[in-house]
């Protein structure tokens, strides 16, 4: 709050992830089927839950990582992590975890995408090779900004 109090907010029916079976998706795709991850969960009690598309991108990733070598690609609307967020040709090229603090330290970095470099980083903690954030028409790896260790 405004006088520095904290107040607990309801999200409603938003999910998080507990497990990502790896094994049985590293099954699949080497059988030649292609599994698409949707945002939509469950708590186990039949209540659908909205879980954040990042989050299962990452998760499902981490999963992959030790039996693939994988490239994760957060697509959204602009062309990388931006220094700029009105210039598109200001894109960080290459952030890692030191540089990630320096970032938000500065404010280059703020609000929705913390929480998405966050991920991020997680994911190449985790094994993932690297994270790229790009635009939706630019995901062939070679654009955006490049997330590493």
């Amino acid at each position: 709050m405004e006088d520095g109090t904290e107040q607990m907010v309801d999200f409603g029916f938003v999910g998080d992830v507990d497990k990502c079976d790896g094994q049985m998706l590293a099954t699949l795709i080497d059988e030649g089927v292609v599994p698409v991850m949707a945002p939509l969960t469950h708590d186990g009690q039949g209540n659908l839950l909205n879980t954040n598309a990042d989050t299962i991108a990452g998760e499902t990733a981490k999963a992959l990582a030790p039996y693939y070598d994988v490239i994760l690609i957060y697509s959204f609307e602009h062309a990388g992590v931006l220094t700029d967020p009105d210039d598109e040709a200001s894109v960080i090229a290459h952030i890692n975890a030191e540089s990630f603090e320096q970032l938000k330290a500065d404010g280059t970095v703020s609000g929705g995408m913390i929480p998405k470099i966050e991920n991020a980083l997680e994911a190449v903690k985790a094994g993932v090779t690297r994270v790229i954030i790009t635009k939706a028409d630019a995901i062939d790896g070679k654009h955006g900004t490049s997330i590493t260790a």
